[in-house]
């Protein structure tokens, strides 16, 4: 049966309206055709309307373009994922020598490089930002040798981007628009703030509404979260990764597993390249989500089944809305049973957890776990240049396993699910939020 948009435009609104959600766009390709609706507004300060051509921030989805991009030139033989890095910028360096002479483009699209990559450094307006980032890369560690496991990694995107700009000769934002955008037709997706202006864009607002203080992020982060689009725009990017031609010669090579995640209950199982791979129902679903200051979006592409959903807010609690709009509109499409988030046991599980107390570190975060009676206290702490951008949380984590816990912060309405890693041989690691993040005491 064809799906009803009038129905999805009041679903949209009242599970906006259940999850705090100021504005929110949905588009959708289903069985040949695309359906859009929006709610809401833009801005709760002005009370400017959300529409279907309304930008959002994308965020994090921006990675599956730049992946996109570098598969691009891989594919036209200027380079191949297993060309280390320095041979393309010979100015790259992180502080250990030996990483920077082994992270390949492979690495960096699959976070396996194990560089300790939250760096939100603004090098400038000009065109010049992402060398200068890169530059500034100089002094990161690595969490873990490169290629020893996975932990989410923004400055791998940077860079990333910026070996775009030498194999391209074009500045990122410009490259991206003559390999990506502009094939497509996408009249509606920008990444520099002059250009967004001139369409109506979303700003971010907090869990109960209130507009943030910041916009957005800094250019020199654009490669890793910087592009805003209207929804159906994403939806047509996604539906490109159906279809061989439209603009890789072989998109199903970015969905192909490179690594597994040792925090499979976050955003999926696996990794490929530039997507989060995951099985719902029987049925694969590549996709990536994305967090800005203040917004959130998500795209699922089912490539057996030609769906791609694209779903975008500006704020409210955002990972509740995401999970039930997908719940109920692939339960309607396909009768797809979307996994519910992990939740605590009906029955207590004890585990001895005094090895796992202490103090984790990573660039950006301090994360402290203490016992408490019946389980764990695990508390965050922004540091150095993601104070004022991230904010504190506190979560009560009840075991699910030996190593697998879940907990919540009192705004919170899913768990979030924590994995602890003890390595004999080497150190441990709190796996949380997509990070791997080594414990430091």
């Amino acid at each position: 049966m064809k799906p009803d948009i009038e129905h999805w435009a009041s679903r949209l609104a009242a599970l906006a309206a259940d999850s705090e959600v100021p504005g929110a766009s949905l588009a959708f390709w289903h069985d040949g055709e695309l359906y859009e609706c929006a709610t809401g507004v833009l801005n709760t300060a002005t009370g400017a309307p959300a529409h279907t051509d309304s930008l959002f921030q994308i965020g994090s989805v921006t990675k599956v373009w730049t992946a996109t991009q570098l598969m691009l030139l891989v594919e036209q033989g200027h380079v191949t994922l297993n060309t280390p890095v320095v041979e393309i910028l010979p100015e790259f360096r992180v502080r250990n020598p030996e990483a920077t002479a082994a992270i390949t483009l492979r690495h960096l699209l699959t976070h396996t490089s194990g560089i300790d990559g939250d760096l939100f450094l603004d090098t400038g307006r000009g065109d010049d930002c992402l060398r200068r980032y890169v530059e500034a890369c100089a002094d990161l560690e690595q969490t873990f040798p490169v290629g020893d496991s996975h932990s989410y990694c923004n400055s791998g995107f940077v860079i990333a981007g910026r070996i775009v700009e030498q194999l391209t000769g074009k500045v990122w934002d410009q490259a991206l628009r003559e390999q990506i955008c502009d094939p497509l037709g996408l009249t509606h997706t920008w990444t520099l703030p002059e250009d967004v202006l001139r369409f109506g864009a979303a700003v971010g607002h907090d869990e109960h509404g209130a507009v943030v203080p910041q916009w957005g992020l800094p250019r020199s982060v654009g490669p890793a979260g910087l592009i805003c689009a209207r929804a159906a725009d994403v939806v047509a990017f996604g539906r490109a990764h159906l279809t061989p031609g439209v603009l890789l010669a072989d998109p199903a090579a970015l969905r192909q597993p490179q690594v597994d995640l040792p925090n499979p209950h976050t955003g999926g199982r696996q990794w490929g390249i530039g997507w989060s791979l995951d099985e719902w129902d029987g049925h694969q679903v590549v996709s990536h989500t994305g967090d800005t200051i203040g917004q959130h979006a998500a795209l699922w592409v089912l490539p057996e089944l030609g769906t791609v959903v694209a779903a975008l807010i500006n704020g409210g609690r955002s990972t509740e809305f995401q999970h039930r709009l997908a719940t109920e509109l692939l339960g309607s499409l396909h009768a797809i049973d979307v996994p519910a988030p992990l939740a605590p046991p009906e029955r207590p599980v004890h585990v001895d957890v005094e090895p796992l107390t202490g103090v984790y570190e990573r660039a950006g975060s301090r994360i402290h776990v203490a016992a408490r009676e019946g389980g764990l206290l695990l508390r965050t702490e922004p540091t150095g240049i993601l104070v004022g951008l991230a904010r504190s949380r506190t979560l009560d984590l009840v075991a699910v396993d030996a190593t697998t816990f879940v907990g919540r912060d009192e705004d919170d309405s899913v768990w979030d699910a924590v994995v602890f890693e003890q390595r004999p041989d080497g150190p441990s690691y709190l796996h949380y939020s997509g990070r791997a993040t080594p414990k430091t005491s």
